[in-house]
């Protein structure tokens, strides 16, 4: 996660999009690292875990990342736990919820990870709140930010 979160500090250093980052690790070793790119790409699709998610299967060769676990800093939002389970993604550790990142006027669907695995039965196994303290800093950064796009 410490991977993760330093990522999403880059990327809001560098005004690249939102205060979000992801680390993607299979049997100890790190896949791909990223960060939200959505203000630099002018592309709505380009959140921490798409990003990791495309760099990982890019890098070797397929599409599906089976035993991989993605650490991202903020729950995943719907398009991205969709994208999870579709890359085959054994398991996503999150820090802090979609509600934290809604209540500072980000757009999301309020449409929790959990409820997204039981609707879809997806085996996805989810852990919630970890380095949540740490994660929260990131949100509170991205506030003190004098400039950054409305999202």
């Amino acid at each position: 996660m410490q991977v993760a979160i330093e990522a999403a500090r880059s990327g809001i250093r560098l005004g690249h999009g939102g205060p979000f980052g992801a680390c993607l690790v299979k049997n100890g070793k790190i896949l791909a690292v990223a960060h939200n790119t959505v203000l630099k790409t002018y592309d709505a699709t380009c959140h921490a875990e798409i990003n990791a998610i495309r760099g990982a299967s890019k890098k070797w060769k397929t599409p599906f990342l089976e035993e991989a676990v993605i650490y991202s800093t903020t729950e995943p939002c719907p398009m991205c736990f969709a994208a999870i389970h579709w890359a085959r993604i054994s398991r996503v550790v999150y820090g802090a919820d979609i509600a934290d990142v809604k209540r500072r006027g980000f757009n999301e669907l309020t449409i929790s990870s959990s409820k997204l695995k039981m609707m879809g039965r997806s085996p996805v196994r989810i852990t919630k709140g970890f380095m949540r303290r740490e994660c929260l800093g990131l949100l509170r950064e991205w506030d003190r930010l004098e400039t950054k796009h409305p999202y």
